[in-house]
């Protein structure tokens, strides 16, 4: 079986628009595709004239009847993030059961913290694993913790209806409820093959910047040592390059010397023992310091094999994860190979910002003001507003359209409307005209 994830988090402040442009992919994350980004979907539904999750919270507040004023750092929201393992969301998502599983999501936050209270529940299907973003308001009724603590130590304190309307997280978050609730949503999570952890586990859970630091940080010493071991290769071979030189020199010196020596021999009756002595002696040392020199340069070769496996090993080892992660994308995105054509005329020769792009990827339509440049007749086109949009036909190719045709055709178009202005005959007028 594997786990149930569940983060519950205070929002202190009045908008907490980071979370919603967060939430509602007004930024799109590092660790998100844009691709799959259309696939998110806001599960509750906006009362009339609330447009988005900051709207949300500030309805909620204004129309539930609170009386005392609310104070600047007040939390006006409580941030929950609710998935499982991935294997298991994987699984869910494989069996067709999503939908079932974000409806029992959506009760047991109803059940938890009522239903008017969650305003916004957002299921995020562009990140590694699924989930549910969902904020809930915390509007209570009844005495608050505060009086019951000042009755039970024989304070004195006014009373005050039970059934007074008020905006407190604290009553929401305590220690015994933060409890009853992680057991309550695994109690609802056992149907998918999920459970609670271990209680009183000192595992803590890490946030997913956190995680994205670990992993920059970690890529990062991978890199760096990567560079390490290949500055290392190359010393080694300049080393070693450098020993195979002395080593060369040194056997010349030590074949001048045998000849030397042999010479002498066949003098020695003219010169005496003393000379010859002196040549042989010389001749040891030199074939000494040849095997040493050879040794040093067996050694250096055997450590540059070492170097060198231990880099081949790091690259092989991020090739892997490339290959894996391509290998994944043209297993489920098979459209995407097919747009880099597309992509890159958007940014090579439209010159098209990322932010555009990434729109235009998203089978959304985009409107243009300024000009565009035509390859095929090398000539920039002016346009106020023109749509672009990127197709794909019946045959499965990606066309870059604009106002709803080919953008072969839209240029020229603009090419026959500007020879027109300038009452040079267009192509078409050309083929009437007989001379």
């Amino acid at each position: 079986m594997g786990y149930i994830s569940i983060q519950i988090n205070k929002a202190k402040g009045s908008a907490d628009t980071g979370a919603s442009d967060h939430i509602e992919r007004k930024t799109i994350p590092k660790n998100a595709d844009p691709t799959r980004t259309h696939l998110n979907r806001e599960l509750v539904e906006f009362p009339d004239g609330v447009s988005d999750r900051t709207e949300a919270i500030s309805h909620r507040i204004r129309t539930a009847g609170i009386k005392r004023k609310i104070t600047p750092d007040q939390v006006r929201a409580i941030r929950i993030v609710l998935s499982g393992t991935h294997e298991d969301m994987m699984k869910i998502q494989d069996e067709g059961r999503l939908d079932e599983w974000c409806d029992d999501n959506l009760q047991w936050l109803h059940h938890t913290f009522g239903k008017e209270n969650t305003v916004s529940a957002v299921l995020h299907m562009d990140e590694h694993t699924p989930h549910i973003h969902a904020t809930v308001v915390p509007i209570v009724t009844g005495k608050r913790r505060k009086a019951n603590k000042e009755q039970e130590d024989g304070k004195r304190s006014y009373r005050k209806k039970t059934n007074t309307v008020r905006l407190c997280a604290d009553d929401v978050l305590t220690r015994e409820k933060l409890v009853t609730y992680h057991d309550s949503y695994a109690k609802a999570m056992e149907k998918y093959g999920l459970q609670r952890g271990v209680r009183g586990s000192e595992a803590r859970h890490t946030t997913t910047a956190q995680y994205y630091r670990d992993l920059k940080r970690q890529t990062g010493e991978l890199e760096a040592n990567v560079q390490q071991l290949q500055t290392e290769q190359q010393q080694a071979e300049q080393q070693l390059d450098k020993v195979r030189q002395e080593v060369k020199s040194e056997k010349l010196e030590a074949a001048k010397t045998e000849a030397k020596a042999a010479f002498v021999a066949k003098v020695g009756s003219l010169f005496g023992g003393g000379k010859l002595k002196e040549f042989e002696h010389r001749n040891e040392d030199l074939q000494k310091r040849i095997q040493e020199l050879e040794e040093e340069a067996r050694q250096r070769e055997q450590q540059q094999t070492k170097q060198i496996q231990e880099i081949k090993t790091a690259y092989e080892q991020q090739n892997s994860k490339l290959s894996e992660f391509v290998d994944f994308v043209k297993r489920y995105f098979p459209y995407v190979e097919k747009l880099m054509p597309t992509i890159k005329f958007l940014r090579d020769t439209l010159n098209f910002g990322d932010a555009v792009i990434r729109k235009l990827c998203t089978f959304k339509d985009v409107s243009i003001k300024g000009e565009l440049y035509s390859r095929e007749f090398n000539q920039y086109f002016r346009t106020d507003g023109a749509v672009c949009s990127i197709k794909q036909d019946t045959e499965g190719k990606f066309d870059f359209k604009i106002d709803g045709v080919s953008h072969v055709s839209w240029f020229r178009r603009k090419k026959d409307e500007f020879m027109k202005a300038l009452g040079v005959p267009t192509r078409k007028q050309d083929k009437g005209i007989r001379l």
